[in-house]
């Protein structure tokens, strides 16, 4: 412990950046190139600090739910779609710093991939619901607006299964599920797929001071994730088909 403590920060980083394991293939661009360098100034804090990968995850879990809750406790409006942008974008980084956490420390887990799973699990179906709660309670739009967050509920949740079971599958048959390095443009499918990115859905509640316009930049996000699964599901069967 005294170890850590006495390492400069800067060091720490510097590690970090050399443990980095490579990105998930298909990683969107703010998740790829933003997310996990905040999340890398984040983990390199947690270690000078002493938390476990788990404490990390905790952290995380505890800005994104706060967030989910604001969607519900409060009415629509500028001041709480700042709150609940900063507290879902936190929530986001400090999930990306628990693994490199683990990974600097040695200290990881079949245990805290569960849990960072179990947690991820949670927070894509109940942010959505949350949403739908809060438009009714607050009555801010009409009742048909939840179609949407009910659709992305079901679209989010479809996704994040799929996409872990694939990862998993790979695993398990020996297939490496990192990001392409090669190619003129190896950053060019990072981009394409930006409007799936979890954490590009964070920064939109800042809209949430308008509901309408708020909610069609939220349809629109959903539709583009809606075609990417359908897309995916696809692919990822034939891959697996194949292993």
């Amino acid at each position: 412990m005294t170890e850590t403590l006495r390492e400069p920060y800067s060091a720490v980083l510097a590690r970090l950046g050399g443990a980095q394991k490579g990105a998930a293939r298909g990683a969107p661009a703010y998740s790829r190139f933003v997310n996990r360098r905040i999340g890398r100034y984040l983990a390199a804090a947690a270690y000078k600090l002493g938390l476990t990968p788990n404490a990390v995850t905790g952290v995380s879990a505890l800005f994104t739910f706060s967030g989910i809750a604001l969607l519900v406790a409060l009415p629509p409006s500028w001041g709480q779609g700042v709150a609940v942008t900063l507290l879902l974008v936190l929530g986001y980084a400090w999930d990306s710093a628990d693994g490199q956490v683990a990974r600097l420390t040695g200290l990881g887990s079949p245990a805290g991939e569960w849990l960072d799973h179990v947690v991820d699990a949670i927070k894509v179906v109940t942010l959505p619901l949350a949403l739908a709660v809060g438009l009714v309670v607050h009555d801010v739009v009409d009742l048909v607006w939840l179609v949407v967050p009910l659709v992305s509920v079901v679209v989010s949740s479809v996704l994040f299964f799929a996409m872990i079971l694939t990862d998993q599958l790979r695993r398990a048959h020996g297939v490496q599920s990192v990001a392409p390095t090669e190619g003129r443009f190896p950053w060019l499918r990072s981009v394409l797929v930006l409007p799936t990115d979890y954490g590009v859905l964070c920064w939109t509640f800042l809209l949430l001071g308008a509901p309408q316009v708020f909610l069609w930049v939220y349809a629109a996000i959903t539709a583009c994730t809606l075609g990417f699964l359908a897309l995916a599901l696809v692919k990822w069967f034939r891959e697996v088909r194949a292993l």
